[in-house]
């Protein structure tokens, strides 16, 4: 099955294939220039055509480069404007191989196709990001945040348990086990898919709306 770039894309709202695209080819270009300016601040990448006619050979010349850039190392130094990810190349490359994992989905979704499975491995190591990166690190407004609880994820293939604290007004703090108000769990490749909001087989026990507050952007 193919999506052409007016095809529709149901897990992101507004969005056609032509515009996701677009997306992640502006991404890749602003991560190369991040790179290539390793203590720079605000750098701005290459403008992606908007024609899918040349937007395509610009986006797969932009992905040649980015892994090329990546073949240097993790330890490599690179500007990261996330203050609560490592300044290297290691950080870049985790964030863009999720980036284009769950945007794959996306594409998949919108031609009809079945979705993608991730490894165990793979899948695991973005469910630790989303919660102990994204969700847990990230700087955001939880002011007008109310919930409160503990919610429990586990992803059963990978025997791996994230517990994440819920206080009114504050991120969500990560610890150790504890008694779960609500409790998300399926494969790893299932949970992972959750934390992005994308379609997965998973069961949920307990207070649901508590997962409310771990939408990922």
């Amino acid at each position: 099955m193919t999506a052409g770039p007016e095809a529709t894309v149901p897990t992101c709202p507004n969005w056609t294939v032509g515009r996701l695209v677009r997306h992640l080819a502006a991404v890749h270009s602003w991560v190369l220039a991040c790179i290539a300016d390793p203590h720079g601040t605000e750098t701005r990448g290459e403008r992606a055509p908007k024609e899918w006619d040349e937007l395509l050979p610009w986006w797969d010349e932009r992905r040649k480069e980015l892994r090329a850039a990546f073949d240097r190392g993790a330890d490599t130094p690179a500007q990261v404007p996330f203050g609560f990810y490592e300044a290297n190349l290691g950080s870049w490359a985790r964030r863009q191989a999720h980036e284009a994992a769950i945007h794959r989905i996306d594409v998949e979704l919108a031609a009809g196709a079945e979705p993608t499975t991730f490894d165990t491995a793979f899948a695991t190591d973005g469910a630790d990001e989303a919660l102990s990166m994204i969700l847990h690190r990230r700087t955001a407004d939880w002011s007008a945040v109310e919930a409160a609880g503990t919610v429990l994820v586990h992803a059963e293939d990978a025997r791996t348990l994230w517990s994440l604290t819920l206080t009114p007004g504050e991120r969500p703090t990560l610890g150790g086990p504890a008694e779960p108000d609500v409790t998300l769990s399926g494969d790893a490749d299932a949970v992972y898919k959750r934390l992005w909001r994308r379609p997965a087989n998973v069961s949920i026990t307990g207070e649901q709306t508590l997962l409310d507050v771990l939408e990922t952007p």
